[in-house]
């Protein structure tokens, strides 16, 4: 089903779990292949930092490449079809979303202002309809939903057949729970923040892994003065994960995010942190000093951040373009 729409591009996939057996990749494919043993040989020591037996092992993939806009998708995930019946060309809705401005200075009451047949509603401010870059494109799922264990369990046989035409900002100072199931990004903008954190196999939590990401992704987008675009496209997800698996998964992260989220409502960074990697590395410091008194592992995760942030920068040396990065501190608007 994703032939014609994979098939242009460049894949990498990061294989899970055993190294010893090899994935089959179907023929006609551009790709790289990595395993638990590449990771390892890669990024020596620092390879603790990349998740095991947990879907966060995908942001070694995010590391390695070089190219300027990344989609990431859950091997559960297929084409869906628009009310019309036709295939969604997911990439290509995301990478419109990357390549229109954000807005998350004023709310559109008409969504997104930059898609054809909409624009900026009276009373929108002109000083602030040249938008921000776009950062992350955010998509969404018919079939199942992406719901915690709890709703799972309350709601075993809810699905989702709304589709709703719909891309909007989200708003400066606004969290989300971003799902790392049908996301796209520009590596160039936001890339280093793209961790998923330590999750999974000797690890106290699992499934936390993209909202930990998006959590840090907006705080640093916000602060940089750029946007983050939700709604299309949508995928099909096709099968709901066991939910008392998923429970013991998230039995901390559910309890932890009651306080985890305020922390990140509250973060404020430096005017100093002027690159996502200053910013990341700041961020590490105060989840330490601040998430480390809730629990020990946020200590390790503290550490973990950081040497992301090393093994970003020793495959991906900066260049004098991300020494300019724009400071949202000094400058509201970004083009």
């Amino acid at each position: 089903m994703w032939r014609p729409f994979f098939q242009p591009y460049h894949l990498i996939i990061v294989q899970d779990g055993d190294p010893s057996k090899t994935i089959k990749v179907p023929d006609g494919f551009d790709y790289e292949l990595y395993n638990r043993n590449d990771i390892n040989k890669i990024l020596g020591p620092r390879a603790s930092c990349i998740s095991f037996k947990d879907s966060a092992c995908r942001c070694f993939g995010y590391m390695v490449s070089k190219k300027k806009y990344i989609y990431t998708i859950d091997d559960d995930c297929f084409v869906a079809k628009d009310p019309s019946g036709q295939d969604i060309n997911a990439l290509e809705q995301h990478i419109k979303n990357l390549l229109c401005p954000s807005t998350p200075y004023f709310f559109n009451t008409l969504y997104d202002p930059f898609r054809d047949g909409a624009d900026f509603v009276r009373g929108y401010p002109f000083s602030l309809r040249e938008g921000v870059s776009t950062a992350v494109s955010h998509g969404l799922w018919l079939n199942i939903p992406d719901y915690d264990a709890p709703t799972q369990l309350v709601k075993p046989l809810e699905r989702n057949t709304r589709y709703v035409d719909m891309v909007l900002t989200i708003p400066k100072g606004t969290l989300f729970p971003m799902c790392g199931m049908n996301l796209a990004f520009d590596r160039e903008l936001i890339g280093p923040a793209m961790y998923f954190g330590l999750m999974g196999d000797g690890q106290p939590i699992g499934r936390y892994d993209d909202m930990w990401a998006g959590w840090c992704c907006k705080v640093i987008c916000d602060h940089l003065g750029l946007g983050i675009k939700t709604g299309l496209p949508y995928i099909y997800h096709s099968k709901a994960s066991n939910p008392f698996v998923n429970l013991k998964k998230e039995y901390n992260g559910i309890f932890w995010q009651e306080e985890i989220i305020p922390f990140f409502q509250q973060l404020n960074l430096s005017k100093e942190s002027t690159t996502v990697q200053k910013c990341y590395v700041e961020m590490a410091k105060q989840v330490n000093e601040k998430l480390g008194k809730v629990d020990p592992y946020f200590v390790k995760l503290a550490d973990a951040m950081v040497t992301w942030i090393e093994a970003w920068d020793e495959l991906n040396p900066p260049t004098k373009e991300a020494a300019k990065a724009p400071n949202a501190a000094s400058k509201q608007m970004v083009s």
